[in-house]
């Protein structure tokens, strides 16, 4: 029943470790990171396209299947797995972090939080026991935890509260869920940590969130706008709080970096929309650096987006017709860069693990650590009414225009 989770190496220099997560629909491999299926779809990839490029596990939102098509039609059609064509583990986010990205649209009582859709104005309400009730009728393998995330910066006062709801919705979602488990008996909950980036206050959430005893846990409310290494700093002293013998999921990081930094500091979980938004925008992540194909450059440039990937984009096209599809507006264009921006994180874990199972990751990271960008490349924050925000969208070339 539900998930089981063991660690079968780990690293003697950092806290990170190589384990085997078992669900009910196969075993994922850990660190792993999870493409993100916002409204059951992964943006511009067919299932078959994720399960070829090694995807072993997927994230859906909550909050987007909840407005459409609606969670009694994906029960009655089978459930995500059902659903969506897609027979491997599936995380379902709790919706928590949609609504704080909707503030002007949505009210946070104790009891839980009232919305309104950005799809056509209607109310909601979504308190902890109907977010676990929306997300077994998903069927998915995973399941969380309502939380209230806030944005970095955020008052003491405001962090504090955050802490208290979490803790207290994590209560009443522990309770609902063991009491519904026959819905969807292969399922788990997963517990989410809040507090900004106060040491105290993270703490205190860790022991709370534990005390109710979940099948794993999650770091919520880092990379929304706090400092970096402030980030680093918090996920690895929160991390150390946690049961060793639990899932640890990094919520909403990050970059290629960013999941290795946040192996090294005992992270197993990961999702972003980084790979796929970024890729809509014309940039593609390499093992050289990032670079934004659209960019005039690379007009007649033969060579492949990575000349050391091996993905199916990276073995057929070039930069230059890659280049030519974005330029002439084709929906293929995003389609090639998101497959390749896949690949290439899915292969980023898959060596971090294998590096970690060889005894070589302190090799492995002090080599990421030393590869500098081969482009310099501007960033922007953009905010979309609905949706997670974007973090670090790439828009251009620092001296070039698209």
């Amino acid at each position: 029943m539900g998930i089981q989770f063991e660690i079968i190496a780990r690293d003697g220099g950092s806290a990170a470790r190589a384990g085997l997560l078992q669900t009910a629909h196969g075993a994922v491999e850990t660190p792993a990171f999870m493409p993100v299926g916002t409204a059951a779809s992964v943006k511009g990839m067919g299932q078959g396209q994720l399960e070829e490029m090694g995807a072993q596990i997927i994230l859906a939102n909550t909050y987007h299947v909840y407005l459409r098509p609606g969670h009694e039609i994906v029960r009655e059609l089978g459930g995500l797995h059902g659903f969506m064509a897609w027979p491997g583990a599936i995380l379902t986010d709790s919706g928590g972090f949609q609504v704080m990205s909707l503030k002007e649209l949505s009210r946070v009582t104790e009891d839980g939080v009232w919305f309104r859709s950005h799809l056509d104005g209607s109310s909601h309400y979504l308190s902890p026991e109907r977010a676990v009730e929306i997300q077994l009728a998903l069927g998915a393998d995973i399941l969380m935890t309502l939380d209230d995330c806030v944005e970095y910066p955020a008052s003491e006062e405001s962090l504090r509260r955050a802490v208290k709801l979490t803790s207290c919705w994590a209560h009443r979602s522990k309770q609902f869920f063991q009491e519904r488990l026959g819905d969807s008996p292969h399922s788990s909950l997963f517990g989410i940590i809040q507090g900004g980036t106060d040491r105290g206050l993270r703490r205190e959430s860790a022991e709370e969130i534990m005390e109710a005893g979940f099948d794993g846990y999650a770091l919520g409310g880092l990379s929304v706008g706090e400092p970096k290494a402030l980030s680093y700093d918090t996920a690895e002293s929160t991390l150390a709080l946690l049961p060793t013998g639990c899932p640890r999921y990094l919520m909403g990081v990050g970059t290629p970096e960013d999941l290795a930094e946040g192996v090294a500091r005992g992270a197993d979980l990961f999702d972003c929309v980084m790979p796929t938004r970024n890729a809509r925008n014309a940039c593609v992540f390499t093992s050289e650096g990032r670079l934004v194909i659209k960019n005039a450059r690379y007009a007649r440039d033969a060579g492949p987006l990575d000349p050391a990937c091996r993905c199916a984009v990276c073995r057929r096209y070039s930069r230059a017709y890659i280049r030519h599809l974005f330029v002439a507006r084709e929906m293929l264009a995003a389609m090639l860069a998101t497959y390749h921006n896949l690949w290439f994180y899915l292969d980023t874990m898959r060596e971090i693990r294998q590096a970690i199972v060889s005894g070589k990751f302190q090799d492995w990271l002090a080599r990421m650590r030393a590869r500098g960008p081969r482009i310099e490349i501007g960033w922007r924050e953009e905010r979309l009414k609905g949706r997670s925000p974007s973090r670090d969208v790439c828009y251009r070339d620092f001296g070039r225009n698209l």
